[in-house]
């Protein structure tokens, strides 16, 4: 087997493995596998593809990488998500809420839940205000 055909499969491999990782690292080594591939091809020989491995690779890296990681983290929202969105919503008490537990409905959802600072009771139908998430409890506090 030729240099050039073990560069093109090292390359490959390479390429699918970053499936698994997401970190770009594999993905640019593949890349620079594949310009060795290509440059033992043409011109022949296992320097030539170990030279152009390590050249390519170098620059993908610290050229190319930075660049596409900007992009992607630029594409990503940073919206507060699942329990954390919930802090600081209204929720409405359906049974007697106190230090020990109760239940509030937050948006159409039954959590249980436990006044803020342990002694508050809140009676059946008052609104409160969400102020964290313990786990699967909903700590409250009662609006005026």
């Amino acid at each position: 087997m030729s240099a050039g055909v073990i560069w093109l499969i090292v390359g490959l491999v390479l390429v699918s493995a970053e499936v698994l990782s997401g970190e770009f690292v594999l993905l640019m080594l593949g890349g620079g596998a594949l310009l060795a591939g290509g440059a033992s091809f043409l011109v022949g020989g296992p320097v030539v593809g170990a030279v152009v491995f390590a050249v390519a690779s170098v620059l993908l890296l610290f050229a190319v990488r930075p660049a596409l990681r900007r992009r992607l983290d630029r594409g990503i929202g940073h919206d507060v998500m699942h329990h954390k969105a919930l802090v600081g919503s209204t929720a409405v008490v359906v049974s007697r809420v106190d230090g020990h537990g109760g239940r509030v409905k937050i948006g159409g959802d039954l959590w249980s839940a436990r006044s803020s600072d342990g002694h508050e009771v809140i009676e059946e139908g008052r609104h409160v205000t969400v102020m964290a998430i313990s786990g699967a409890t909903a700590l409250v506090v009662g609006q005026e």
